[in-house]
């Protein structure tokens, strides 16, 4: 599991400009377990379930991991289908702290 999901999120208060090039390349790499960085921009993961109520009880694991960290990611909820985006709206684009609960995420699985 990616060390990545022992940090902790950190607010964004905006002023700071989003992880670029490198940055970015690094921590994908530590996050790895299928997460893709679209545009420099954002996370994108896709997962797949048996059925609608696995995907229904996932997305509430998800949920509560946002609300624990005080981050939040775009869920798409569809039968046997999750697919999360995650970024920091503040400065729209990518922290650390997006790769953190990417990892915290993975976790729960």
């Amino acid at each position: 599991m990616s060390e990545l999901a022992e940090g902790t999120c950190i607010p964004c208060r905006g002023g700071v400009p989003p992880l670029k090039g490198e940055e970015l390349d690094a921590l994908q790499e530590k996050l790895g377990n299928g997460w893709q960085i679209i545009n420099e921009h954002h996370l994108e993961k896709e997962y797949i379930f048996a059925d609608f109520r696995q995907a229904l009880d996932f997305t509430v694991k998800v949920g509560e991991v946002a609300e624990n960290q005080g981050h939040h990611p775009d869920i798409y909820l569809a039968w046997g289908k999750v697919k999360l985006t995650i970024w920091t709206h503040k400065i729209d684009g990518l922290t650390e702290s997006d790769f953190i609960l990417g990892a915290k995420v993975d976790r729960k699985l």
